[in-house]
């Protein structure tokens, strides 16, 4: 019973096993390289505050600072943490499902749940069975061996199962898919008794499977530090990101547009604004063809109306203007093919000809290794909006959601969080000449003075998680020590 109780002070996490270290020599040390992780992070965020939001930037180009070369400064090298030391109450097997950011924020989650039951995890395998089919493996994208040891102070990780639990011996791991938007109580009481009678339990679904809010402060900053620290791109990825965002930065400042107006989301959401009739029924023989994509009947104009249909290339270069964004500014088209190809695209382009993509601005041969894998293609649109002086997606994804929470950790950079339903209403109003193109852009403006990725708390919605603002979007307990808890207003 000491020893259970001394490792729940020393860790300040829940522990159900496991002995604990004495205090020595190794311990101090631990310590005081942890501290020098948490100085070097605060310095990196301090740094990059010099990018803040500020609403004047409206005006003119927005948001056209150039970063200092302080901020492109990389962390020193730090000796290796000391691994934790636990007793495992057995091994956490997880296939993620969903695209690249889904699954991204998903690992953290799993981490978290491992660190807290005591458990040992399995390097995640990635889903290769969604609509975008990509036979990436989890090294392909991420750099396995950081991940493993920068947590090892927190969580043991092993590539694979070991032998003896594979089905060669005959062994089947309980599989079963945790309840969304649970507590810690809920994976306490009622998942770790599970291990009890299986050494291997499956998490066959991954996504938003822990709450948002009501996670003990510990917990949320391991979160954090699994996304901000232990996810980093192979060394094959970030070399190609950063001669991207190379290439882009040498012709000036640029804004990233996330511009989610690809065939599956428009046939998984049914919006079809300004798609022809044949569009609209490959669209929907489209969304019939998946069973997973539960919703079959939608009426477009209806779901657009309530604000959740993406935003059109059309629609979007009325909102650019609207928002001060001049015909030079340089916008780099963070997605896959848009549905329509350049024929959608022909307004944006007319408003803003600087419009780039990873296609043009890189040589065939660099993108070939990445060819058929969708999510190491959207790695490279990850770095490149993350980086960029100005983020605007169309639609609140995975992606947009998760770079919004990125850029907030890097100084709270200027990101539009796009109010589309007070936009179509607009919109409306505008092409059908009841607001002038000046009214249009006053009302566009006045909309969007407070939503633009400033310090805020996360918004909470008691008993409706998924109306909850996104953990990942707005992680603001691992903010404070850049803006001060008093900064920090309600959304």
């Amino acid at each position: 019973m000491e020893a259970a109780r001394s490792e729940r002070s020393t860790d300040k996490l829940p522990a159900l096993q496991g002995p604990v270290m004495h205090r020595t020599r190794l311990q101090v040390w631990f310590i005081r390289v942890c501290s020098s992780i948490l100085i070097w992070t605060c310095l990196v965020q301090l740094v990059a505050v010099g990018g803040l939001w500020h609403p004047r930037l409206l005006t003119g180009y927005p948001g056209s600072t150039k970063m200092s070369a302080h901020q492109e400064r990389s962390l020193p090298t730090l000796p290796p943490l000391p691994a934790r030391n636990y007793i495992s109450n057995g091994f956490l097997k997880i296939s993620c499902n969903g695209g690249l950011n889904q699954m991204r924020s998903a690992i953290c989650d799993m981490v978290t749940i491992a660190r807290l039951l005591n458990l040992t995890l399995v390097v995640p395998d990635l889903d290769k069975t969604s609509f975008w089919a990509d036979p990436s493996n989890f090294e392909d994208i991420f750099d396995v061996e950081h991940f493993i040891n920068s947590l090892r102070d927190e969580v043991r990780i092993v590539k694979r199962l070991p032998k003896r639990f594979g089905p060669r011996y005959g062994y089947q791991p309980l599989v079963k898919a945790p309840v969304s938007w649970s507590n810690e109580q809920y994976y306490l009481q009622q998942i770790l008794p599970l291990f009890a009678k299986n050494k291997v339990i499956h998490f066959n679904r991954t996504d938003s499977r822990l709450a948002n809010n009501g996670i003990s402060p510990e917990l949320q900053k391991l979160r954090c530090r699994v996304n901000f620290q232990a996810l980093k791109f192979t060394p094959q990825i970030e070399a190609l990101g950063n001669k991207l965002i190379h290439i882009i930065q040498q012709k000036g400042p640029y804004s990233a547009l996330h511009l989610r107006y690809e065939m599956d989301m428009l046939a998984f959401s049914g919006c079809t604004h300004g798609c022809t009739e044949e569009e609209a029924e490959e669209l929907k023989q489209l969304r019939y063809a998946f069973p997973w994509w539960r919703e079959k009947e939608i009426v477009s104009e209806e779901k657009r109306s309530r604000g959740l249909c993406p935003l059109t290339p059309e629609e979007m270069a009325l909102i650019l203007q609207a928002l001060g964004f001049h015909r030079e500014t340089q916008i780099y088209i963070a997605s896959g093919e848009i549905y329509g190809s350049e024929r959608r695209l022909a307004a944006l382009r007319a408003a803003f000809p600087r419009i780039v993509k990873k296609e043009m601005l890189l040589d065939p041969e660099d993108l070939r290794q990445f060819q058929n894998h969708s999510s190491q293609m959207a790695a490279l649109d990850f770095m490149v909006s993350v980086a960029s002086n100005i983020f605007i997606p169309t639609y609140d994804g995975n992606m947009a959601r998760v770079v919004e929470g990125h850029r907030r950790y890097l100084g709270f950079k200027k990101t539009f969080q796009l109010d589309r339903r007070r936009l179509v209403e607009l919109l409306d109003l505008h092409q059908n000449g009841t607001l002038s193109r000046d009214e249009f852009s006053v009302a566009v403006r006045l909309a969007h003075e407070t939503k633009m990725g400033q310090p805020s708390l996360r918004r909470v919605v008691k008993d409706k998680p998924k109306e909850e603002e996104y953990f990942y979007a707005n992680p603001h307990e691992c903010l404070c020590e850049v803006t001060g808890g008093a900064n920090l207003s309600p959304a």
